[in-house]
C-alpha cells in the first residue's frame, strides 16, 4: 500500500490518541500516588482535628492574655495620667477659691482641658468611633493626620470586611505606628492596605533604626489576637532598619 494523505491522517490521529492515553495514564498514576502518600504517610483526620483543637486552645488563652494586658495598660493610663491631672485641677480650684486668684482659675481651666484631651485619647485607644463610622481606610487616615511622623497611606479595600477583621487590622497598624514614633526614631512611615482573594493585607514600613522585638507586649498581644482569626502577623526589623510589619487576615 503506497503512502497517501488519508493514510497519513489516519496514522496521525492514532498517534495523537495514543499520546493522549499515555498522558492521561501518567496523570492518573500521579494522582493515585499522591492519594496513597496522603493516606498512609500524611496525618489522619483525627490528628488534624487534635492539632486544630490545640491551636484554638492556644489562641483562646492568648486572647485572654492580650485582653488582660490591654486592661492593665488602660488602667495605667487612667491612674498615672488622667487621675493625677484631675487631682491637680481639684487642688488648683481649692487654692483659687481660698485666694480668689484669677491666675489659679486659669491654671485649673488649662489642666481641665488637658484632662479632657487625655480622656479622649484613652477612649480613642480603647476603640475609635471613626472605625465604625468611616471604615478602615478613613480611620487610618485620621491616625495618619494625628501622627507626629509623616505617614503616607496607600491602597484601599474592595469591600468592607467583617468587624472583627477590620478591628484587628486597624489595631495592628496603630501599634506599628506607635512603636515607630516612640522607639524607632523614624522620619517617615509607609502604610499600605489591600484586599485580594479573600485576604485583607496591611503593611507598615518605617525608616527607623530597626531592631524591634516581636515578643514585646504590644506586638505579641496583637499577634495572638490575629492568630485567633486565622491570620498572620510577621515583622522584619533588622538592626539599622527598616522595620516592616505585615498583617494578613481572612476577610470573614
Amino acid at each position: 500500500m503506497g503512502p497517501s494523505w488519508p493514510i497519513a491522517g489516519y496514522l496521525l490521529v492514532v498517534c495523537l490518541m495514543l499520546l493522549f492515553l499515555d498522558l492521561a495514564g501518567l496523570t492518573a498514576v500521579a494522582e493515585l500516588e499522591r492519594r496513597l502518600v496522603h493516606r498512609f504517610l500524611g496525618p489522619d483526620e483525627l490528628a488534624r482535628m487534635r492539632r486544630r483543637i490545640d491551636e484554638l486552645a492556644a489562641t483562646r488563652s492568648g486572647i485572654v492574655a492580650a485582653v488582660d494586658a490591654e486592661r492593665r495598660r488602660i488602667e495605667r493610663d487612667l491612674h498615672d495620667g488622667l487621675r493625677q491631672r484631675l487631682v491637680v485641677v481639684a487642688m488648683l480650684l481649692g487654692r483659687a477659691r481660698r485666694k480668689n486668684s484669677e491666675e489659679l482659675y486659669r491654671q485649673a481651666q488649662t489642666e481641665a482641658e488637658q484632662a479632657l484631651d487625655e480622656l479622649r485619647q484613652v477612649a480613642w485607644r480603647v476603640y475609635p468611633a471613626s472605625l465604625d463610622e468611616l471604615g478602615l481606610r478613613e480611620a487610618l487616615a485620621v491616625d495618619a493626620e494625628r501622627s507626629p511622623i509623616p505617614v503616607h497611606l496607600s491602597g484601599d479595600l474592595t469591600q468592607r470586611p467583617a468587624p472583627a477583621v477590620e478591628t484587628a487590622a486597624y489595631f495592628a497598624v496603630r501599634e506599628a505606628l506607635t512603636n515607630a514614633a516612640k522607639h524607632a526614631g523614624a522620619t517617615r512611615i509607609e502604610v499600605a492596605i489591600g484586599q485580594d482573594t479573600g485576604v485583607v493585607r496591611v503593611s507598615v514600613r518605617d525608616d527607623g533604626r530597626g531592631g524591634a522585638d516581636p515578643a514585646g507586649p504590644g506586638l505579641a498581644g496583637l499577634a495572638r489576637r490575629i492568630a485567633a482569626l486565622d491570620g498572620h502577623l510577621t515583622m522584619d526589623s533588622p538592626p539599622g532598619g527598616p522595620t516592616c510589619v505585615v498583617t494578613e487576615l481572612l476577610c470573614g
